[in-house]
């Protein structure tokens, strides 16, 4: 009989707690959320973010729909954040570029305050691929070509002022070379200009992988600090004597003043969908991984590489007129 008012005062104070919780993270989301990723359907990025997506929206109980919104260097999501209501029900892809855009472009919002970052998700690894009949069997012989026809040995990437891109001229410049840079909208249309013969060279993530294994293009180098364990053969660039590592993690931002409760729901499924074995394999297709940071930790990231970014962008001369 004692344990009755023990459990009347114990459901009370329950209720007290669940009436003091805000009234948006009890019912959020009660529709679908839209995913807008940087790069075209087919792509691994497209690939590996529909799994993750198909994973969030299960664990919130609500469709995570990704639209595809490729352009303008990876940077269009994050734009499109600008313009949207901060509920939580647009969140976007934020690759590397997007820290880069207040050098390169004018802009009206701030990257870093502009955005809520929820949570970092993965990165990417590249390198630099030559079809599989290409006279470049190393890159000692890229180099010679280049040298021996300046501006006529061209490459794509996926994209201007990606990382891809600004990394192959440092590259480029460290060599004492100049290459023809060709932009792409992602990695599926860059892998079938170089398949088909249109190009000499690609620079991308490892979304080169299939293309690969299946014996149509050749690894060069890769830019990360050991050797991708899919491509023992191919050395890093500070094996090749560039002192270089290039890495690009990214993750998923939400438009400023989304309410903290709402991002930390966000956070939340994201990090456990990151956990399911679908999402591992996915990435692993690629040579991806987890990269797991918090919402705080993605944000220190975020203001910390803007500072970073700067460096690359003055030493290859790319910075927008004042």
């Amino acid at each position: 009989m004692q344990r009755r008012p023990f459990l009347y005062t114990a459901a009370a104070l329950a209720l007290v707690a669940a009436a003091a919780m805000p009234a948006q993270a009890q019912t959020f989301p009660v529709k679908p959320i839209k995913l807008v990723i940087a790069f075209p359907a087919g792509g691994p990025t497209d690939i590996t973010m529909r799994s993750l997506a198909d994973n969030a929206g299960k664990i919130l109980g609500q469709p995570v729909i990704v639209e595809n919104k490729p352009g303008a260097g990876g940077t269009l999501p994050a734009q499109q954040l600008q313009g949207v209501p901060a509920d939580g029900y647009t969140v976007a892809q934020i690759p590397l570029g997007v820290f880069r855009l207040g050098y390169t472009t004018k802009i009206n919002w701030d990257p870093v305050k502009d955005i809520s970052y929820v949570i970092n998700v993965t990165g990417y690894a590249f390198g630099i691929v030559v079809p599989a009949d290409s006279p470049f069997k190393t890159w000692a012989d890229f180099v010679a070509y280049a040298k021996a026809n300046p501006g006529k040995l061209t490459y794509g990437s996926t994209g201007t002022l990606t990382s891809p891109h600004l990394t192959t001229e440092l590259i480029a410049q460290k060599a004492g070379i100049e290459l023809q840079h060709v932009p792409y909208k992602g990695s599926s249309d860059l892998m079938l200009a170089l398949v088909s013969g249109q190009l000499m060279a690609g620079a991308d993530s490892t979304g080169f992988a299939p293309q690969v294994e299946a014996g149509k293009l050749r690894v060069l180098n890769t830019w990360g600090e050991k050797r991708l364990d899919k491509f023992p053969n191919a050395p890093t660039l500070k094996e090749l004597g560039y002192d270089l590592v290039q890495n690009s993690p990214f993750g998923i931002g939400a438009p400023k003043g989304t309410p903290p409760e709402v991002v930390k729901r966000l956070h939340d499924a994201f990090k456990k969908a990151m956990e399911e074995p679908s999402y591992v394999a996915a990435l692993g297709r690629y040579d991806m991984l987890p990269n797991y940071l918090s919402s705080a930790d993605y944000t220190k990231f975020a203001q910390d590489t803007v500072v970073r970014e700067k460096v690359l962008i003055d030493k290859l001369g790319l910075a927008k007129p004042n």
